[in-house]
C-alpha cells in the first residue's frame, strides 16, 4: 500500500464515519415499520442494518434479518414509506462525531483533496451534508446510485479517484464498516478504519485482521496524523 506522503486524496465515508444519523433511520424505519402494521425495532438493532444503502436497509428493516429479503411488493411500498418518512426527518438529529471538524481541517491543511463516497442516496446526502455544515469540506460527493455497484464493490471509489484525476495509490479511504475496506481495497487504495460505527453489527477489527485495511485510528484527528506520518502510526485497537 502506498507511503502516507504519496496520498493527495481522503475519500470519507458518511454515516457512521462522520455523523451518527442511527436516530433519524431508526425514526424512519419504525415509522415505515408503523405503516405496514409492524412493530418498532431498536435503534441499536437498526443501526446493524445499515451500510448497503437505503433498498437493502429496508428488506432488513422489514425482515428483521440481515440477509432477509422481502417479496416485491412489500419491498416496494416499504421502500416508498422509508422515504417519505426519511425525508421529512434527513439531518434533523444528525450528530457530528467528535474529531470530524479537526481532522477535515488537519487534512486540508495537508493539501489533501476531500470527497464524501456514501451508500446514501444522493437525494439524502447531499441535503444531509448541507444541513450539517459538511458541504463546504468536500469538492465532490460520490452517492448511492452514481455508480453500477454501490459499496463493497469499488466502483464509488474508482469513480471518485477518476473525477479528481487521481490514480488509486493517491488515494486513502477512510470509512467505519467492512464495506469501506473491501471496496477500498479492491480500488487499490489505502484505507483507514475508525471504530466508533456501524459495521452492520461486526467490529471493525475483523476487517483489520483480514488485510482490508492497513489502520484502525480513533477518529479523523488520528487519521490525518496517520497521514501526515506524524509521531507513531497508530496501533490496532481490539473491539
Amino acid at each position: 500500500m502506498p507511503r502516507p506522503c504519496s496520498l493527495r486524496a481522503a475519500l470519507i465515508d458518511l454515516d457512521g464515519t462522520l455523523l451518527d444519523t442511527a436516530g433519524e433511520l431508526a425514526g424512519a424505519v419504525n415509522a415505515m415499520r408503523q405503516d405496514l402494521g409492524l412493530a418498532a425495532l431498536d435503534v441499536a438493532r437498526i443501526a446493524s442494518f445499515v451500510g448497503k444503502g437505503a433498498a437493502v436497509l429496508v428488506h432488513r428493516a422489514l425482515t428483521d434479518s440481515h440477509d432477509g429479503l422481502a417479496d416485491d411488493a412489500a419491498h416496494a411500498q416499504g421502500l416508498a414509506a422509508f422515504k417519505r418518512h426519511y425525508e421529512r426527518i434527513n439531518g434533523t438529529q444528525a450528530q457530528m462525531y467528535p474529531g470530524v471538524l479537526d481532522g477535515l481541517a488537519s487534512l486540508h491543511v495537508q493539501g489533501l483533496r476531500l470527497a464524501c463516497v456514501t451508500n446514501k442516496p444522493r437525494d439524502f446526502a447531499q441535503p444531509l451534508l448541507a444541513r450539517t455544515g459538511l458541504a463546504r469540506h468536500f469538492e465532490l460527493l460520490v452517492a448511492g446510485g452514481d455508480t453500477a455497484r454501490a459499496k463493497p464493490h469499488p466502483d464509488p471509489f474508482e469513480h471518485a479517484a477518476q473525477h479528481l484525476n487521481l490514480d488509486a495509490a493517491e488515494c486513502v479511504v477512510i470509512g467505519d464498516s467492512a464495506n469501506d475496506a473491501q471496496a477500498g481495497r479492491a480500488a487499490g487504495m489505502a484505507v483507514l478504519l475508525v471504530p466508533y460505527g456501524y459495521s452492520e453489527g461486526e467490529p471493525v477489527s475483523r476487517a483489520f485482521d483480514a488485510g482490508l485495511c492497513d489502520a484502525i485510528v480513533s477518529d479523523l484527528v488520528a487519521a490525518a496524523d496517520w497521514i501526515a506520518g506524524q509521531g507513531a502510526q497508530p496501533n490496532h485497537t481490539p473491539q
